[in-house]
């Protein structure tokens, strides 16, 4: 009888370290766009948002194209390495395993999504954010499966999370004419409808489990290469940095609001706008010598829309503010994720902090 007692408390003891192991584990989750994702669109087949071509992911890793819409590492990466947090791998990724997911979490951004489903609609395959909350849903019934209902709460409890979605909704919806929200909404009446969406989106995440979360907050997103090439005179579209100034003003209250009526809730806003206005209108002043040119592009034949094979690369990558069109170079996106770390106090998990590696820069092609 007592080798009965004893050889259960032992198995006690064992499944209460087991759980202990799990929790001590501390993971990110991440939502966004393309300035996020780190290859979902690389298995969406139709997706017409694709960074799955050379000279996308020159500087990260074996500089083969990696799903990252950059040159090099994301804002997000950057910031997790800070922390001491894995990087999570893309949630369509064919390895990603209930083991991978307590060891690292899930990256759940796709390119061309938005807080609003019908955003990006014309790239065919994407995930809105609505969908990619979908999907982490079933990630917990897995992991619930895995190590149980009670363990599995306080893993996702202690988690980090990140949602980092907005330009998309502006520039490849509300913007394009041939989108219904262009003509149902003024600039006023989309930024509310946009932060309806988001606040119910962010108190689902709650209920899901998310404690520690942070939204990233808009640039002047009327300056990047694109938005420049489509105006008369070259130079950035005002309209367009207003609208993310009013994204960013509501979405700070709207986060205060939130992490003082959800339980146990530290909801933040981290934007960079003001800084990365200063970049570009200043390039000289942090080491840049183009703030208004993508590094990858056809020359002279613009605009591109996507970094192929054929492009031709700028001589010195690492003194473009822009990779292509859209997106940031990896230069810029750690100029970006400083700032955040030093506005929100970012410190590691384990209470050190860790310097996030920046890329060899290999040379361009011609070079």
């Amino acid at each position: 009888m007592k080798f009965m007692v004893a050889l259960a408390m032992m198995a006690v003891t064992i499944f209460g370290l087991l759980i202990d192991g799990h929790n001590c584990k501390v993971v990110q989750f991440i939502f966004g766009d393309s300035l996020s994702d780190v290859g979902n669109n690389k298995y969406l087949s139709k997706s017409l948002a694709q960074a799955s071509l050379p000279w996308y992911g020159i500087d990260f890793g074996n500089g083969l194209p990696n799903g990252r819409f950059s040159n090099g590492r994301t804002v997000a990466d950057i910031i997790g390495d800070s922390m001491g947090l894995s990087r999570p791998p893309a949630f369509l990724d064919p390895s990603l395993t209930e083991d991978i997911i307590l060891e690292k979490g899930v990256n759940y951004a796709s390119g061309g999504g938005g807080i609003l489903n019908e955003t990006g609609g014309y790239f065919i395959q994407r995930f809105s954010l609505y969908k990619q909350i979908e999907l982490f849903e079933g990630t917990q019934t897995l992991i619930k499966s895995q190590i149980g209902a009670q363990a599995a709460e306080k893993f996702f409890h202690e988690a980090r999370y990140v949602v980092a979605l907005g330009s998309n909704d502006f520039i490849n919806n509300y913007l394009m004419p041939v989108y219904k929200d262009s003509w149902s909404y003024n600039d006023e009446t989309f930024i509310d409808y946009i932060m309806e969406t988001l606040q119910r989106q962010l108190e689902l995440l709650h209920s899901l489990g998310a404690r520690q979360l942070m939204v990233f907050g808009l640039g002047p997103m009327g300056c990047i290469p694109l938005q420049r090439v489509l105006s008369t005179s070259g130079d950035c579209q005002d309209r367009t940095n207003k609208l993310a100034l009013s994204f960013n003003k509501a979405g700070i209250k709207l986060l205060e609001d939130l992490s003082s009526k959800l339980p146990n809730a530290s909801y933040r806003f981290g934007e960079a706008y003001d800084v990365v206005n200063d970049v570009i209108s200043n390039p000289d002043k942090y080491g840049f010598s183009n703030a208004d040119k993508p590094c990858c592009s056809f020359g002279r034949i613009r605009p591109a829309l996507t970094c192929i094979p054929a492009s031709v690369l700028c001589k010195d990558r690492s003194k473009y503010v822009f990779w292509d069109e859209y997106h940031p170079s990896d230069s810029a996106n750690e100029l970006i994720a400083r700032e955040l770390i030093k506005k929100l106090g970012f410190s590691s998990v384990d209470g050190t902090n860790g310097p996030s590696p920046a890329p060899a820069i290999a040379p361009s092609p011609e070079e």
